[in-house]
């Protein structure tokens, strides 16, 4: 509709085609024959449809506009609702909170929904002291024993885990609903209590697919993958997963290469006709890739229709932890000729691939240029990354100087990458240069230093200063550092721990690996134990490698799968130099392919050979 269409149109008439929520240029047209004919202060409810028609089209710009303009003393509570509701939707605006404090001096008297979207809001902030004021509020005024004000309140509080006022919150109300469960759920999930999650998860009367994301999400969140699938697969029998369950299960898959749960799940999304929006085809390209598949992440990719940049940062991570840095800059540079910019993730999984192929001269022109570029400011994952490149390329010295001279200060990371990189090229003297800097900073400023100066020490066979820094780290034991391996077989994920004896079948275990172990030897495989970072005896130090999780995941899958079977395994720590060594031996006795995926990267073990090339 035209312009000079609207011109003998009355008020009335314009009100009616407001109501029918117009595209945004025939508001404009109409809102300019509002002003034409002055009606907007004859005809108040002309504004107000103004601003619902302009709220409804998303130009909220417009709508406060008109909204600050408004003729009345205060425009009324409904028309303070919408335009608060609004600006609470926006995740890092306090607009709402600032709108509420104005209404509250105007003749407007805030409601159950003003209340619910101020609280909304609340939850988006920084800190918790706005939603304690506005429930201090609340309380004074009676509005607390509403449900819907209520249930926010309780969210507000799971937002910020604050478990204890929420769980107080939900025992004052005279009324629950599914959504009340659901955030005190959450409430608890957040603050990784999933034991508790689990007790009131149960006891819940009615659940939704909201109800189970939480549970799934909360168990993935907290590293309990197993237990996420297991409730993804009791989910089915009651509800149908959202596109949520289905990305955190795919994650779960993902991080515990269980392909085998990764292939039902994408069977059975194409079964039952869900939609693969961008989010699932991502973690299915990461699900596969992580599952040992690349071929198989690939195909996802390449199927998909119209790319965006979570799509491709998954494909070049992919790509990357696989060991293919020059075909993650090619998918790179296939990114950047369909004018999509790279984020912060896709540069790391760039300069990964760089870093696990030794490709030097393109992984700097990408780390010195990604400012410039594409506005990704450097963050110390970048520079760990890049470090980690020129350490394992055996530029030690200007890795070094970096580190020195890095904008950011050095975490863990950094320096776990330059210590490794001084045991790769077996440069003893530069390893203590780096320990001798490292002495000299606060040790509480780098957590897990004294983790990395006990390991390096050991490594140049000084005990008396192993003995020393273990002193001062004293019986305190990160469980994270322990070694894990898992290995699926016929559906079920085996978990592994260095020298472990909790497993069923631990003894045959055992004696399988002893047999693995004589086998490899008749083909030249010694134990590495320059590594073991104790004192002890020849003997003992080669027992300690022994022993190692993934050996020990290796033997058990040579029991339980048939002769010729791919063997994958997941661990999460990087695989010392001996496991790779006998692996590799393995590999050839048993004539067998051994997929590892350890902290960093995969390893195909094959004929003997490491798809790494030796270069990890």
């Amino acid at each position: 509709m035209q312009l000079h269409a609207f011109a003998q149109v009355s008020g009335r008439s314009l009100s009616q085609l407001l109501s029918k929520r117009p595209p945004i240029s025939q508001i404009k047209q109409i809102h300019a024959q509002i002003i034409t004919k002055s009606l907007a202060l004859s005809r108040l409810s002309l504004t107000d449809s103004l601003i619902h028609c302009y709220l409804h089209s998303k130009n909220l710009n417009s709508a406060r506009t008109l909204f600050d303009d408004y003729h009345l003393p205060s425009p009324p509570t409904l028309l303070w609702n919408l335009i608060i509701r609004a600006y609470s939707k926006l995740q890092h605006s306090s607009e709402s909170i600032s709108l509420f404090h104005r209404m509250l001096t105007t003749q407007a008297v805030p409601d159950k929904y003003t209340f619910t979207f101020v609280i909304t809001s609340c939850a988006h902030q920084n800190s918790i002291v706005y939603g304690n004021i506005v429930h201090g509020m609340l309380i004074k005024n009676g509005t607390l024993l509403n449900l819907y004000v209520a249930n926010s309140l309780i969210n507000l509080y799971a937002v910020f885990a604050m478990v204890n006022d929420a769980h107080e919150l939900f025992d004052e109300m005279p009324v629950r609903d599914v959504f009340s469960w659901t955030s005190l759920l959450c409430a608890y999930a957040k603050n990784g209590n999933m034991r508790r999650a689990g007790d009131i998860f149960r006891e819940m009367p009615v659940r939704n697919d909201v109800s189970w994301a939480v549970m799934i999400s909360g168990f993935v969140s907290c590293g309990s993958y197993t237990e996420a699938l297991k409730y993804f697969h009791n989910m089915l029998s009651e509800v149908k997963p959202n596109e949520a369950v289905l990305v955190c299960a795919l994650s779960a898959c993902a991080n515990l290469g269980s392909l085998d749960h990764g292939n039902w799940i994408h069977g059975y999304i194409d079964k039952n006709c869900i939609s693969e929006t961008s989010n699932i085809k991502t973690s299915l390209i990461d699900m596969y890739a992580k599952c040992g598949r690349i071929d198989r992440a690939y195909r996802v990719f390449d199927k998909i229709p119209r790319w965006d940049v979570q799509n491709f940062t998954s494909m070049i991570t992919g790509l990357s932890i696989h060991g293919l840095g020059e075909e993650a800059i090619r998918v790179f540079h296939q990114m950047l000729a369909e004018k999509l910019n790279p984020n912060d993730i896709t540069i790391l999984g760039v300069l990964n691939g760089c870093s696990h192929s030794g490709l030097v001269q393109q992984g700097s022109s990408i780390f010195y240029n990604m400012e410039n570029l594409w506005g990704i400011v450097p963050k110390i994952e970048h520079y760990g990354c890049y470090i980690d490149l020129l350490g394992r390329a055996g530029y030690l010295a200007k890795a070094f100087g970096i580190v020195k001279s890095m904008p950011v200060y050095p975490d863990i990371v950094v320096w776990r990458a330059l210590l490794s990189a001084c045991r790769i090229h077996r440069n003893a003297n530069f390893g203590e240069r780096v320990i001798n800097h490292l002495e000299q900073l606060d040790p509480r400023s780098c957590v897990g230093a004294d983790v990395l100066l006990s390991n390096m020490y050991a490594s140049l066979g000084k005990w008396e200063k192993v003995a020393q820094v273990r002193k001062i780290m004293g019986k305190q034991k990160n469980q994270s550092n322990i070694g894990c391996s898992w290995i699926e077989v016929n559906g079920v994920v085996h978990e592994f721990r260095v020298s472990d004896i909790l497993h069923p079948h631990i003894v045959e275990i055992h004696d399988k690996l002893s047999e693995i172990l004589k086998r490899v030897a008749l083909v030249g495989y010694t134990a590495d134990a320059t590594h073991v970072s104790f004192d002890l005896s020849e003997e003992d130090r080669e027992r300690a490698v022994a022993w190692h999780s993934e050996k020990l995941a290796i033997a058990f899958g040579l029991m339980s799968t048939p002769p010729g079977d791919t063997i994958r395994i997941v661990k999460n720590l990087r695989t010392c130099e001996d496991c790779h060594t006998a692996l590799k031996a393995i590999s050839r006795v048993y004539d067998r392919e051994i997929i590892v995926r350890d902290r960093s990267r995969f390893h195909t073990f094959k004929e003997g050979m490491c798809s790494c090339k030796d270069y990890w």
